[in-house]
């Protein structure tokens, strides 16, 4: 089966892109007019040969689709109709109800369910999540990501799972930079403590190689689990402690690379992904691309030799 191949909305959110100024102005433009930041979206990715798309925060959001759009099922007719369709939706921290309270399970549920049932009317079924991020090193008090932690954010992490997969949705994780699901030591331990049933694995390469791991590596232990992948590359493991506050995805951006350009190896890499559930679909994931278009033929290219 030759896989079809996607993107996170993010790669379109470089200022550049747009002919603005700031990242600021990008949501600023696009919230105000979501109808064209949407077309501009949908013809590059047709231009570019790419047919899957995963929604993320604003602006390529939920909300925006639907203010774009009116309805679900108009979303998904102009998607249709240029043969794109929705592969997942990515929660952000910032975006939905904190894990670390534990009063917000009621409200976590409520929001991964009405995102789920959105991605079912798409014809999609992944929730891609995260755990929260680590705090700065040498925070006092410390705060240690251990089994005590892990065993509640895998007490969540089912409640959740369970109430998406009603909508025939799976729940995957993401292995973000700083978060508490980083490090490849961070993955086994929640891999060991979750349902496989209900819990699955969305491995980011990048991610995985800037925290030291072998994403490769990863890759081959919990093939099974893995519903999708982001395939991104990394300049070189981050070296030093980053200030975990709402400047550090900027922070971590410098040892981000287009595929073929950084330390991953993409042909174990592509290796592994075969054996996977989630083998379908490629997920090129590029952070804020100037030229998207030629951002992302790059990467499919780099994708299809790796596979070869």
């Amino acid at each position: 089966m030759t896989p079809r191949f996607a993107t996170d909305i993010i790669t379109f959110y470089h200022p550049d892109f747009w002919g603005l100024e700031s990242a600021d102005a990008v949501r600023d433009w696009a919230s105000a007019n979501p109808e064209s930041f949407w077309q501009r979206v949908m013809d590059a990715l047709t231009e570019a040969g790419v047919t899957g798309i995963e929604l993320t925060f604003a602006p390529g959001d939920i909300d925006s689709a639907l203010r774009a759009f009116g309805s679900t099922r108009a979303f998904r007719r102009a998607l249709d109709a240029r043969g794109l369709s929705v592969v997942s939706a990515f929660i952000a921290g910032s975006d939905a109800p904190d894990w670390r309270d534990s009063e917000n399970l009621p409200g976590i549920v409520a929001d991964a369910e009405r995102r789920a049932a959105f991605l079912a009317d798409m014809g999609a079924e992944l929730l891609v999540a995260g755990l929260p991020m680590r705090t700065t090193f040498g925070t006092r008090p410390p705060f240690f990501v251990d089994a005590a932690y892990m065993t509640r954010m895998a007490g969540i992490a089912h409640v959740v799972g369970e109430a998406v997969a009603r909508h025939g949705v799976k729940l995957a994780f993401h292995t973000e930079s700083n978060s508490t699901l980083w490090y490849e030591r961070d993955i086994d331990l929640f891999m060991a403590l979750t349902d496989p049933r209900y819990v699955w694995l969305c491995p980011d390469s990048c991610h995985i190689a800037l925290g030291g791991g072998d994403p490769v590596a990863v890759a081959h232990r919990h093939a099974q689990r893995i519903a999708l992948a982001h395939w991104k590359d990394a300049v070189r493991p981050i070296d030093v402690h980053l200030t975990i506050d709402e400047t550090v995805f900027a922070q971590q951006q410098p040892y981000m690379a287009e595929l073929g350009t950084g330390i991953v190896d993409w042909r174990g890499w592509a290796d592994a992904m075969s054996r996977t559930p989630g083998a379908g679909t490629i997920l090129i994931e590029l952070d804020e691309a100037p030229d998207p278009v030629a951002a992302l033929r790059a990467g499919t290219a780099v994708a299809r030799e790796a596979g070869t």
